[in-house]
C-alpha cells in the first residue's frame, strides 16, 4: 500500500471529489451564489497551485518521513511496544487532535489568521471551499505536520490513512449537501457534518471561533467550541468575510495577495 501512496491518495480524491460535487448538483443545502463555477475552479486552482508548491519544496512528504522516522527509532510509538493496529489507531486520533488545535491557533495568532483567512473569505460553503488554502498556509501546515509525525513516531501506514480520511471528511463537510434529520443527528456524534462545520464559516465571529475540527467532532465537546446550530439558521445564514465578498477577490491572484491586504476581519 504504501508503495503506491501517490496513487492512493489522488484516487481517493479524486473520486470523493466527484461524489462531492454530483451530490450538491443533486441536492443542494443551499442555493448557490453568483459566479459559483468561477469562485470554484479559482479554488480547485489554488489546490493545484499548493500541491504543486509541496512537491517541489519538501524533499519528503508525512508518509515518507514518518517511515524515516521508523528507521531511527525516533518518536513515541517508536519506542513504545504496542500492537500494530493499536499504533495505527493512536496515531490517527492523536494527529486529528493535532490538527484540531492548529486550526485553533490559526484563529487565535492575528498573523496566522491573515493566511488563514483565505479560506473563510469563500462568499459561499461548498465542497472546493475545503482546498481554498494559501500556499503559505500549506506550507507552514506541512512542518507542523512533519513536527508531530516525529514527536509522535507514527506509523507511516496511519499518516496515510489520516491523509485519506482527513481529505475525505474535509471535502464531506465542507460540502453543500443536504442530509436528513435523523442521519445528521448521530453521525455528528461522531463525525463533523456539514451542518456542524458550515457554522464554522459564519460571518458572526462567536460563530466563526467554534467547531474547529475536520474530522472527529469529540474535540469540540471536549474543548468547549461546540455550536450545534446557527443564529440564522442554516438556510439563510451569511458565509464568508465581508471585506472580501466581491466577484473579483475569488479569483486566484487575489486570493495568493489576501493575506497582505488589510482587512476588519
Amino acid at each position: 500500500m504504501l508503495a503506491h501512496e501517490p496513487a492512493i491518495r489522488l484516487a481517493a480524491f479524486a473520486g470523493v471529489l466527484a461524489a462531492m460535487l454530483l451530490w450538491e448538483a443533486l441536492n443542494p443545502r443551499r442555493a448557490p451564489v453568483a459566479g459559483n463555477w468561477v469562485r470554484r475552479l479559482n479554488n480547485l486552482a489554488l489546490v493545484g497551485l499548493d500541491t504543486l508548491l509541496l512537491r517541489l519544496l519538501f524533499p519528503v512528504l508525512a508518509v515518507g518521513f514518518a517511515g524515516a522516522m521508523a528507521q531511527r527509532g525516533i518518536g513515541l510509538f517508536n519506542a513504545v511496544a504496542l500492537p500494530g493496529w493499536l499504533a495505527v489507531l493512536l496515531a490517527i486520533i492523536l494527529l486529528d487532535l493535532a490538527i484540531y488545535w492548529q486550526h485553533r491557533l490559526f484563529h487565535l495568532i492575528p498573523w496566522l489568521w491573515r493566511l488563514h483567512r483565505v479560506h473563510h473569505a469563500d462568499p459561499a460553503f461548498d465542497t472546493t471551499t475545503a482546498l481554498r488554502f494559501h500556499p503559505l498556509e500549506i506550507m507552514l501546515s506541512m512542518v507542523i505536520k512533519l513536527a508531530v509525525v516525529a514527536l509522535l513516531g507514527a506509523p507511516a501506514l496511519a499518516v496515510l490513512l489520516f491523509e485519506v480520511i482527513l481529505n475525505a471528511t474535509a471535502l464531506f463537510n465542507h460540502g453543500n449537501v443536504s442530509l436528513p434529520a435523523w442521519l445528521e443527528r448521530r453521525l455528528r456524534l461522531v463525525l463533523v457534518t456539514p451542518d456542524l462545520h458550515r457554522v464554522h464559516h459564519s460571518v458572526l465571529g462567536r460563530e466563526m471561533n467554534r467547531n474547529f475540527g475536520f474530522n472527529l467532532s469529540l474535540w469540540d465537546r471536549m474543548f468547549g467550541s461546540l455550536a450545534t446550530q446557527p443564529r440564522d439558521g442554516h438556510a439563510t445564514m451569511m458565509i464568508g468575510l465581508d471585506d472580501f465578498r466581491e466577484p473579483r477577490a475569488q479569483w486566484l491572484d487575489r486570493l495568493l495577495l489576501q493575506p497582505f491586504k488589510p482587512s476588519r476581519n
